[in-house]
């Protein structure tokens, strides 16, 4: 990843309450793909900007008039700031791009 690709990445917290399985698991498996889940209809993403904007693209592809969908974006002290029970890591980091096995 280059520097300034880095320097362009905010954190994003993206909930969805869809009421069709169907329709949840194919937003659940691009959300996947995308950031990391924290809870069950909640996932974190660190995104540029042209990144968020092709995602919720994709999300309206797959949602219905009844779905709802909530993006918060937060600033670098915010996203230092947050807590997840059980889990060490910190937001103020980007996440790894990769895991080696």
């Amino acid at each position: 990843m280059k520097v300034e690709e880095h320097h362009n990445r905010h954190w994003y917290l993206i909930s969805y309450d869809i009421r069709h399985p169907k329709r949840w698991r194919q937003a659940y498996k691009l959300l996947r793909g995308t950031g990391e889940r924290i809870q069950y209809s909640l996932f974190r993403c660190h995104l540029t900007r042209s990144d968020l904007e092709a995602l919720r693209w994709e999300l309206e592809q797959i949602l219905d008039q009844e779905d709802d969908l909530l993006v918060v974006h937060l600033c670098p002290r915010c996203a230092g700031g947050v807590e997840v029970r059980g889990r060490p890591e910190h937001w103020d980091e980007p996440p790894p791009r990769f895991a080696v096995l």
